[in-house]
């Protein structure tokens, strides 16, 4: 098992991006490669960057793709309010989806103030 494995905050993002990639293949078919490509890459986007983060040098180069990945999951839930405003998803979809993200967004947020404090 790599270390990125590991992090408990990359487990629970990979079970958010299944259930991303779950609610959004019901998504209009004409929204291929709109909407749905979109929140889809947003969403693998927060977890490839911790993943990538976690492979860097130094904890700094880390902290800034942790960063990067928090940005990405804002973007995945402001296209998952969409998609709802939509009519593609339902308000039990959303609500999990937004429940699920706030808790990514504190562990994203206490695993970057970790790596910056180790720095100091």
């Amino acid at each position: 098992m790599l270390e990125f494995e590991k992090l408990e905050v990359w487990q629970k993002a990979m079970d958010w991006v299944e259930h991303i990639y779950g609610v959004s293949s019901t998504f209009p078919r004409e929204e291929r490669f709109g909407l749905t490509s979109q929140l889809q890459w947003a969403a693998v986007s927060v977890v490839s960057n911790i993943a990538e983060g976690s492979g860097r040098v130094s904890d700094k180069d880390f902290a800034r793709f942790v960063e990067v990945s928090y940005g990405s999951l804002m973007e995945a839930i402001c296209q998952v309010r969409l998609a709802q405003r939509l009519g593609y998803l339902t308000e039990e979809n959303l609500d999990k989806l937004q429940i699920d993200a706030e808790e990514l967004a504190r562990m994203l947020s206490g695993l970057r103030s970790s790596l910056k404090e180790s720095q100091k």
